[in-house]
């Protein structure tokens, strides 16, 4: 055969050999970001106009995510945030509405003493995701009543699905650090 047929075959190997390991990588990346995020992929994928554009999204907040300088909270401090929870949750039979309203403040608050960026819903939603993406719905569905309720008030029943929703977050990051430095000791 000639020289030139022997480079044609060289360097279609190599160009195979390169799109090959470039679609591993690409896997690999989807790979991480689904089990990363879970159920919060599957939404930011339906929700954009490309997949590409959705897990750049994502790899974005992994990047946002990693800049913060996360707390655990005192035992001071959680102590005062169940406090506050119960006596918000007592109130609910009387206001409702009020009690869902405190519950959105005081999940906020939490985050901020956490150290999450709080400055508005979607990206406190986005900042949560990362630890949280099993919950960060739970929080979105809490936060749209809490809204709906706002403008136009809300059934008591949708009221307390929202608390439902409240309380699951609350609870991750509430005791979030515990369980990781309990993970660590066990190692």
């Amino acid at each position: 055969m000639d020289t030139w047929i022997w480079i044609v075959i060289a360097v279609a190997v190599v160009v195979i050999v390169v799109l090959a390991l470039a679609v591993a990588a690409r896997n690999r990346r989807r790979h991480h970001l689904q089990d990363r995020f879970g159920p919060e992929y599957d939404r930011t994928v339906e929700g954009a106009d490309r997949r590409r554009h959705a897990e750049r999204e994502l790899r974005e907040r992994e990047a946002r995510h990693d800049e913060l300088e996360l707390r655990p909270l005192s035992d001071a401090s959680r102590q005062r945030y169940t406090q506050q929870w119960e006596q918000m949750q007592s109130g609910f039979v009387d206001r409702p509405q009020v009690a869902v309203a405190v519950a959105d403040r005081l999940i906020t608050d939490l985050m901020r003493e956490r150290g999450y960026p709080v400055d508005d819903f979607e990206q406190r939603a986005a900042g949560i995701s990362v630890d949280h993406p099993e919950t960060v719905e739970h929080y979105r569905a809490a936060h749209a009543i809490s809204l709906a309720s706002a403008a136009q008030g809300a059934k008591t029943a949708d009221l307390h699905k929202a608390m439902v929703h409240f309380r699951a977050l609350f609870d991750e990051l509430l005791h979030d650090d515990r369980d990781r430095d309990r993970a660590g000791e066990m190692s």
